[in-house]
């Protein structure tokens, strides 16, 4: 559970900021930096579940001076379905993500438990929902598709994506860099983290994306799976007597790069023991060679590409993952300069590289507290940093 307060004045600028982690779990930990009184602490606490942890975190957050001040709270929404734009959040819209919570059992739930926790302590302060969705709706509806009978199609279910707030945030940043595939152009954007997915964005607007109806599907991940045969459904039903509760928990928490590796989630683990690991070594390969093959699917999509974008954890700080997934993509014009790489810089591409390969550090919590500012009434354009 990330949190930051921010400050408006000439820029958006970020005050006290944290994360609540292993909830439910042992160690439960608080993590905060408040820059202004140069203060960096961690505290440990009990919260058996979400719901405690929100009203800790609330506890926690008023004998803070800052929050006296605060006049809004935005939330990042990771299923909005047919929203496209961020919302002011109303007992109805709460009673509607209510009703979309089985589409994403891991995320809404605890999502709607900290806008009801706010709700109900502080009833007087708007509440915003930035949906993680929002950014593929100009997706055409080829990519939106699912090969299913049209029936269900009728109901919401279609590829949807996600990462949208990050997507947006790159767009953003990289015209504020001058790249003119920002608005004119084709962009491959590489959101890679502990949930890690792809977008294919054309002039600015998103053709497509590699996760779908809910955020299991695309690419390997840390503990999710990405797209399956669907045909290990039944056959897991008829072998092992899997439950479909069982196999969702399978998909989402105990495969991937940890369902491969049987060691660990994180890249940084997987890197340093690939040499001695062969499950580590598999693992790392199965993530490169899937994100080299979604790239240059989008590719195919796009009629080429321009620019090609790392993000995320995985994306922003591993440049052996990164050069693997480049390696052999100089058919695309895809060529990295091995020194800058190495040094995680912004352009990491080649002189001789006709696509332009840049890192740009994402910031979905920046991206969250521009959206609510036309809700306080303040221009969301001379606010940006």
């Amino acid at each position: 559970m990330k949190f930051a307060i921010y400050q408006v004045g000439e820029l958006l600028e970020r005050g006290l900021h944290g994360k609540v982690d292993r909830i439910g779990l042992s160690g439960t930990n608080l993590t905060f930096n408040d820059p202004t009184k140069k203060q960096q602490e961690n505290r440990k606490l009990a919260a058996a579940d979400h719901k405690s942890a929100a009203n800790f975190l609330i506890d926690w957050l008023e004998e803070r001076k800052s929050f006296e001040s605060v006049r809004a709270v935005g939330h990042r929404v990771v299923h909005g379905m047919k929203h496209t734009a961020t919302e002011l959040i109303t007992p109805e819209l709460l009673d509607e993500l209510r009703r979309l919570s089985p589409i994403d059992p891991d995320h809404l739930p605890r999502e709607i438990e900290l806008i009801a926790a706010f709700r109900q302590r502080h009833p007087k302060l708007p509440q915003v929902a930035c949906f993680d969705t929002a950014f593929h709706q100009t997706m055409p509806r080829v990519a939106k598709l699912l090969p299913i009978p049209r029936r269900f199609d009728a109901k919401g279910i279609q590829r949807y994506g996600f990462h949208g707030l990050s997507y947006a945030y790159l767009m953003e940043e990289l015209a504020r860099l001058g790249d003119p595939a920002a608005t004119n152009g084709r962009v491959i954007l590489a959101h890679l983290g502990n949930g890690a997915s792809l977008a294919a964005v054309r002039d600015g607007k998103s053709i497509d994306t590699s996760m779908g109806f809910t955020p299991t599907a695309g690419l390997v991940m840390s503990t999710r799976s990405g797209d399956l045969d669907p045909g290990l459904v039944s056959y897991l039903a008829r072998t092992e007597k899997m439950s479909a509760l069982q196999f969702d928990r399978m998909v989402n928490h105990e495969s991937g790069l940890l369902g491969i590796s049987e060691t660990s989630s994180d890249m940084r683990d997987l890197l340093d023991h690939e040499a001695k690991d062969v499950r580590a070594a598999e693992a790392v390969a199965l993530f490169c060679y899937q994100a080299k093959k979604w790239i240059g699917s989008f590719a195919a999509a796009l009629g080429g590409s321009d620019t090609l974008v790392f993000a995320g954890g995985i994306g922003e700080n591993a440049p052996l993952v990164r050069a693997r997934i480049c390696d052999g993509l100089g058919f695309l014009g895809i060529v990295l300069d091995d020194k800058h790489n190495a040094t995680n810089e912004g352009i990491i591409s080649a002189e001789t590289s006709r696509v332009s390969v840049r890192i740009i550090r994402t910031d979905e919590e920046l991206m969250i507290a521009r959206s609510v500012l036309p809700f306080l009434g303040l221009d969301a354009v001379n606010k940006r940093n």
